[in-house]
């Protein structure tokens, strides 16, 4: 048992039949069924590789897309393949959930044998409205159909899905209410680097924050600097320019009308108060960048223009936190400083990746756009660890209970493991 959620070790697995959650949701290509990347289902292969190697009989569940990320909502059927080449084992695969078919597949299974069900959010109860509108508790989500269906038919369930740890659905909240329950190896192993991260780092630690999830962003900034864990905190994107904006600087007509558009104008005011507290910490941009007629063109601040709409911090801020970067002992980065797919935008999020690359700092990245960053600069096999989370990540360093974590410490309190 680890952090009060039992492991893998915690279990004879012989001949179990177990209901492995993992996160495999990848960009899809809607028009050729193919994914966009395949990073995730490696990530969690190991586990799946571990169950069957020891005689389960493993029934994998996994979302792709949802209602409000409709252009991923697609069937799992292109991951068994995937899946399948990184087990190196036999996947097969059903186009159902937990109807007739799914049930009957899943009582035939054979010990070792991997069976992937259908995306669960095919199921009502699993889309993300009916988590934010209706707020079911987690003994409600264990009286679902996904659950009161699938259940009876397991002897244990396994969460691998540390990604999606931040999510209160029935697939993952609600199996922890009636069954034995422990956590991945994928899981264990991002719990322990992010709870290290939080607890013990290496000092000096630097943070580097940016792109546009600006609530999270804050909520993790206040945390780690009123407990210690980050020195010095690295702003770039939406964050830094909403901070900026914060002091009374003009970031450009064209940004501040972007942050009042999206409803962001109201972490002006937070900002102002994370800065006035730890404004020795917190290191804001120099220069900033916009992209005119297909060509970048750079501003100190202080006397950005009005008709400036900024896409990127500017060359003399890159260099600074490239600095930072190389002098420290931690380095955890979340966001890019910029729209990087873009060339002429892409200076600081690349001088950020190349330093993280080269720095012999402790490094973690975490976050969609991070990842594909890192991927985009070549730099993935020198960064420390690649967190496979987002939201989760981000929602464990502001200090919350994970819906999940909750779920799996229920499960660890309500059934004894068997060894």
């Amino acid at each position: 048992m680890r952090f009060g959620i039992y492991t893998l070790d915690d279990y004879d697995l012989k001949g179990k039949t177990v209901l492995c959650r993992v996160d495999m949701n990848q960009p899809v290509d809607r028009v050729s069924g193919k994914l966009k990347s395949t990073q995730r289902i490696k990530a969690c292969a190991p586990t799946v590789r571990e169950l069957s190697d020891k005689g389960a009989k493993t029934v994998v569940l996994a979302h792709q897309g949802s209602d409000i990320e409709y252009k991923n909502y697609y069937t799992t059927e292109p991951h068994a393949k995937t899946l399948e080449e990184f087990v190196g084992k036999p996947v097969s695969f059903i186009d159902d959930v937990c109807g007739p078919a799914a049930r009957q597949a899943i009582s035939d299974l054979k010990e070792g044998e991997i069976l992937l069900l259908d995306n669960v959010r095919f199921c009502a109860e699993e889309q993300t409205l009916f988590e934010t509108k209706l707020c079911l508790t987690h003994e409600e989500q264990a009286h679902t159909q996904v659950v009161e269906k699938l259940a009876p038919l397991a002897d244990l369930y396994v969460c691998d899905a540390f990604a999606a740890a931040h999510r209160d659905q029935p697939t993952l909240c609600g199996f922890e209410q009636v069954l034995p329950s422990a956590m991945g190896r994928l899981f264990e192993k991002e719990y322990c680097v992010v709870s290290e991260l939080m607890e013990a780092p290496a000092h000096p630690c630097v943070f580097a924050l940016g792109g546009a999830k600006i609530s999270d962003a804050f909520m993790m900034m206040e945390t780690v600097l009123k407990a210690g864990t980050a020195d010095v905190i690295l702003t770039g994107g939406l964050v830094g320019e909403i901070l900026l904006a914060s002091q009374g600087i003009e970031i450009g007509k064209g940004t501040m009308d972007f942050i009042l558009r999206s409803n962001y104008g109201e972490f002006i005011e937070k900002a102002k108060d994370i800065y006035a507290k730890y404004a020795g910490s917190i290191v804001l941009p120099v220069d900033l960048a916009c992209v005119k007629n297909g060509k970048r063109e750079e501003a100190r601040v202080g006397v950005i223009p009005a008709d400036f709409d900024s896409s990127d911090i500017g060359s003399m801020t890159a260099a600074q936190y490239r600095d930072k970067i190389l002098g420290a002992a931690t380095v955890f980065v979340n966001g890019p400083m910029g729209i990087f797919e873009q060339k002429e935008s892409e200076l600081g999020t690349k001088v950020e990746f190349e330093a993280l690359a080269e720095t012999k700092a402790y490094t973690v990245v975490g976050g969609g756009d991070s990842v594909t960053a890192a991927k985009q600069y070549g730099v993935t096999d020198k960064i420390g660890y690649v967190c496979t989370g987002g939201g989760a990540l981000i929602r464990f360093l502001t200090g919350e209970e994970l819906p999940v974590v909750k779920a799996l410490r229920h499960a660890a309190k309500t059934f004894p493991a068997d060894r």
